[in-house]
């Protein structure tokens, strides 16, 4: 749980997963990843007979950590924590502060988890889980994930509310590398319920978590703008950031021109491209009309 306590002595965090339900949810993905590689195993001996033994035994390792590495890698990054295990047992690999894991985090936690997991049968994982107060194994240290539960009795996932739309857009040149993920898990949470609080309790805990965000990043602090609203814009602003990363197909497009105050870096504009010369039409010369030669008529030119 987050150390975020509101004054009525709420405690606003995630509920993270325990062992008995990972250990189910790990032994679930081991089931499906074992008997994936017995039958690619199979396939590849059928495949690789005219080999010699140390072609094979090379062929069987790599497969080996391809389908048992390689595969739970994958399947956490393309579907953002949910492996059939996880999904089974209504749990999810989330950042510390919330958010989506990315392939990073993934990558960190399955190159641990040889270790933790199949090269000691569980054991190291089993009690870096006991120890830690989140159930968190040293994968998710290392790779600062945590397992939470989404399936819970009674309960009800509420969304970061959106900022005012006078402050879209105003904090994109806002740099919020410096900002903790245990900050943003805290903005979150209070986001989150700010509803359910005192209003006099919910305006000093936003005060006091727009300040630290106006400390990391190094940004005056905008006048005229409330705590909270200022809370909503900096969130959007991350996850705005983060879909960009994610899902955008080519290199990433500075953004547009934003409000005075808080513009955004300025754009390089983009070369024109050359116009070609224009090569006049070439025209034959039209030769000159020969006038008749005049003809007597029997009066003569005035005088």
């Amino acid at each position: 749980m987050s150390g975020l306590v509101t004054g009525d002595a709420v405690v606003l965090g995630l509920r993270p997963a325990r062992l008995p339900s990972r250990a189910l949810a790990v032994l679930l993905d081991m089931i499906v990843y074992f008997t994936a590689y017995v039958l690619v195993f199979f396939a590849l001996v059928l495949a690789t007979s005219g080999l010699d033994e140390a072609a094979q035994a090379a062929v069987a390792v790599a497969t080996l950590l391809l389908v048992l590495v390689g595969v739970p890698i994958a399947v956490e990054t393309l579907s953002h924590g949910r492996s059939l295990g996880k999904l089974a047992c209504g749990l999810r690999v989330v950042r510390e502060d919330g958010g989506p894991i990315r392939f990073r985090h993934a990558l960190v936690r399955g190159a641990m988890g040889v270790v933790e997991l199949l090269m000691t049968f569980g054991t190291v994982a089993c009690i870096a889980s006991l120890v830690s107060g989140r159930g968190r194994r040293i994968g998710d240290v290392f790779a600062g994930t945590l397992v939470i539960r989404e399936r819970v009795p009674g309960a009800r996932v509420m969304p970061v509310p959106p900022p005012p739309p006078w402050l879209a857009g105003r904090f994109s040149a806002l740099d919020l590398s410096a900002v903790p993920d245990g900050l943003w898990l805290a903005i979150r949470q209070y986001l989150t319920r700010m509803h359910q609080l005192d209003p006099h309790t919910g305006a000093a805990m936003a005060a006091r978590l727009a300040d630290d965000v106006v400390t990391r990043t190094g940004a005056p602090a905008p006048a005229g703008v409330p705590a909270a609203a200022f809370l909503m814009a900096v969130v959007h602003e991350r996850q705005s950031r983060d879909a960009a990363r994610a899902f955008a197909p080519g290199p990433a497009t500075a953004p547009g021109p934003s409000p005075v105050g808080y513009g955004a870096m300025p754009v390089a504009p983009a070369p024109a491209a050359p116009v070609p010369p224009v090569v006049p039409p070439v025209v034959p010369p039209v030769a000159a009309p020969v006038e008749p030669a005049p003809r007597a008529t029997g009066f003569a030119p005035p005088g």
